[in-house]
């Protein structure tokens, strides 16, 4: 399957007009479908009503702050998402990825940049991998998986997984029960690309049993197979 950025339905939140006009500007030129938000509360209605692919989130907004709409938004669902701030500070930046963000930039920007940061996430997180259905039910609704929404549930609550940690998971879920190297996660979650290092896997493994295992120190569903990788098993 053969995919276009027409197909990808973008979110960029700023209570800069100028700022606004801008990026969407720049995305609709690549092809992207663009909708804009002024303040954090538009920006929950705008996302609640339509599927959005990928939100640039700015974090000083008025109404509710950035940092609450990603929070609201991370409770359910694993959307990939840009912040954007003045913020320069290495805390500030830490504290808008460790609440679930998967990249941040800071103004001013490049925005050849930011669109080029757009396709990269777009690229890692919708590449065509191994066809799943649009809901997987695991072990008689135990877990709930809409691929299609970004959305994990665990015996009926919502799982908050980070975008990355969800790519990891589909990527087992594609073959359930095939072991798969550090290297081959990293691949196929995110891209021969990506410039981080494969041992990462092991922390986002570890935080996705925390949220789907029952008990994360004798996992169920995620297996290592010492010196080779990790499997999912379903039942």
């Amino acid at each position: 399957m053969v995919t276009t950025n027409k197909e990808f339905k973008i979110l960029v939140v700023d209570d800069e007009e100028k700022i606004l006009s801008v990026i969407k500007a720049y995305l609709e030129k690549e092809g992207f479908e663009v909708l804009t938000a002024k303040d954090g509360e538009e920006a929950i209605d705008i996302f609640e009503k339509e599927h959005i692919h990928l939100i640039i989130l700015d974090l000083m907004l008025p109404k509710i702050s950035g940092e609450k709409v990603c929070a609201k938004i991370r409770s359910v669902s694993s959307v990939p998402i840009i912040m954007l701030t003045a913020k320069i500070e290495e805390d500030n930046k830490i504290e808008g990825l460790s609440m679930g963000a998967d990249d941040y930039v800071t103004k001013p920007f490049s925005n050849r940049e930011l669109v080029s940061r757009v396709k990269a996430l777009i690229r890692r997180t919708y590449r065509d991998n191994t066809p799943l259905a649009e809901l997987l039910i695991i072990n008689n609704g135990d877990l709930e998986i809409d691929v299609e929404k970004f959305i994990v549930k665990k015996r009926g609550e919502n799982v908050n997984l980070t975008s990355n940690e969800f790519k990891i998971l589909i990527v087992l879920l594609s073959k359930p029960g095939k072991v798969f190297s550090r290297e081959e996660l990293v691949n196929k979650a995110f891209g021969i690309d990506y410039d981080g290092f494969d041992r990462t896997i092991d922390t986002h493994i570890k935080n996705i049993r925390r949220k789907i295992e029952d008990d994360h120190r004798n996992p169920k569903y995620i297996v290592s197979v010492y010196g080779l990788g990790y499997k999912f098993i379903t039942y």
